[in-house]
């Protein structure tokens, strides 16, 4: 097996495909694969740099005339729980969070499925077998966590989080949770929780993927400054 170092990593570029974010774009990728003993490593490296990770692949948007996608992450040992962020924390007092190998099950398949059917009509996700969402969970070539959420009294899943550690904190890879509580929140409060986890371990950072400026999809991660985004040869830098 190849141990891929930032010396030797090759970097592939997509074909041209319809942007899910913004009408009328195109987007391309750039990806390079994480394996080895190395690909720790690679992954940190390659996260500060605004990369995203899925399954074994890590990649960052590399469109023609365009660079609308900005990785952001929380900066969360600055963070301050607003009125609204401690409603929904009070909201929720009844559910509890469960840190897990990353190790799919059917239970949350379930969830899954009727978290995309609910939210995601016609996506793509929409057809992944419970096969493809093993992969998704459990093909990694890094440090991978499940985060499990459940409503007392009845244990009931209701949120599932798959996060990455790094570290300078987690890195949020895909969450869903269940559509008929959608009224309390949950996206949020999966969100509030990763910065509780990363401040109580004295870590720094919750990455919450990229943020599109005019994408109403997107508008939710700027509830949750301070912020930073990667600007390239700059660095990370606060989002105004």
């Amino acid at each position: 097996m190849t141990d891929h170092t930032p010396d030797n990593t090759q970097l592939f570029l997509t074909a041209a495909s319809p942007c899910p974010y913004l009408p009328d774009r195109q987007e391309r990728k750039l990806f390079t694969h994480l394996s080895g003993r190395r690909a720790g490593v690679l992954h940190q490296l390659l996260s500060d740099n605004g990369f995203r990770r899925s399954q074994n692949l890590i990649y960052r948007p590399a469109c023609d005339g365009c660079s609308a996608c900005q990785s952001v992450r929380i900066v969360a040992d600055a963070f301050r729980f607003s009125p609204s962020h401690r409603r929904i924390l009070n909201k929720n007092a009844d559910i509890t969070a469960q840190v897990r190998p990353a190790r799919a099950t059917q239970e949350q398949y379930a969830l899954f499925r009727r978290y995309l059917e609910a939210r995601h009509t016609g996506g793509g996700m929409t057809q992944m077998s419970y096969l493809d969402y093993e992969y998704m969970v459990e093909d990694t070539p890094v440090q991978t966590v499940l985060v499990e959420y459940r409503q007392a009294p009845s244990g009931q899943l209701v949120a599932v989080a798959l996060s990455d550690v790094l570290p300078d904190g987690l890195s949020m890879v895909y969450s869903f949770y269940e559509p008929e509580l959608s009224a309390r929140g949950l996206g949020n409060l999966l969100i509030l929780d990763h910065v509780r986890q990363v401040t109580t371990s004295r870590l720094r950072y919750v990455y919450l993927g990229y943020w599109v400026k005019d994408s109403p999809k997107m508008a939710y991660k700027v509830r949750f400054r301070p912020l930073e985004v990667q600007r390239g040869p700059l660095g990370w830098r606060p989002l105004d």
